[in-house]
């Protein structure tokens, strides 16, 4: 009887360390890095802005030098 309680005993202790074993897979991929290109237009339009305004200007100093 003490040889079929101890067999259960070392089948039972087998089967609860084959199920603590775990195993894990990380695949790693090459990081691709793509230059970034940025263009800003905001003082094209406050150049732009300007010119229209200082434009105005100029045509009213140029009316008032030819009066």
């Amino acid at each position: 009887m003490v040889r079929g309680s101890c067999l259960i005993t070392m089948f039972i202790v087998l089967f609860v360390l084959a199920g603590c074993q775990s195993s894990h897979e990380i695949e790693v991929k090459p990081v691709e890095i793509k230059p970034i290109h940025i263009t800003i237009d905001v003082n094209v339009k406050v150049d732009r802005a300007l010119d229209n305004f200082f434009d105005d200007i100029d045509a009213a100093e140029d009316k008032i030098k030819k009066e």
